[in-house]
């Protein structure tokens, strides 16, 4: 990996992940250990989040698809190398905080991956992204639930 080409995107356009995913199985604890990896740098670097999350689904029976796209995360970090937080004084001390989700978007089981990101001034201090444990009827319901998380 470290003669490897950087990406720009972390996933593919149109890449939909599945348990049932064509594909060798992959070694089980390299895997695991890859993604657990991963999962630690999210405390420095959200942007990488939401496919980290989305990979660490697949630790139980990883397919050398699942590989490729934990793969190609490490190949965005490595275009993205000074990518980081940036924390200045500010005299603005304006709350600031943002929410989505994709609705459905895990075709196994059809729940939600929700997310949020608080700013103050122009200092992001507290991010989540995870799959919702009940399967929502609307955006706005899922919305919702996930700002009574908080």
């Amino acid at each position: 990996m470290m003669n490897s080409k950087h990406v720009a995107t972390l996933i593919e356009t149109g890449t939909k992940l599945s348990k049932h995913e064509e594909g060798d199985d992959v070694d089980h604890s390299y895997f695991k250990s890859l993604v657990g990896s991963l999962r630690y740098l999210t405390c420095t670097r959200p942007d990488i989040l939401f496919s980290v999350g989305l990979v660490s689904r697949f630790m139980e029976s990883p397919t050398t698809t699942h590989l490729k796209v934990a793969k190609r995360i490490l190949r965005y970090l490595r275009g993205t190398l000074d990518y980081g937080f940036f924390y200045s004084s500010s005299k603005e001390f304006k709350l600031e905080g943002y929410c989505d989700s994709d609705w459905a978007g895990d075709t196994n089981d059809r729940k939600s991956t929700s997310g949020y990101v608080f700013f103050i001034g122009n200092t992001a201090f507290t991010w989540s992204s995870k799959k919702q444990p009940i399967v929502t009827l609307s955006t706005c319901e899922l919305e919702f639930c996930k700002m009574i998380q908080l």
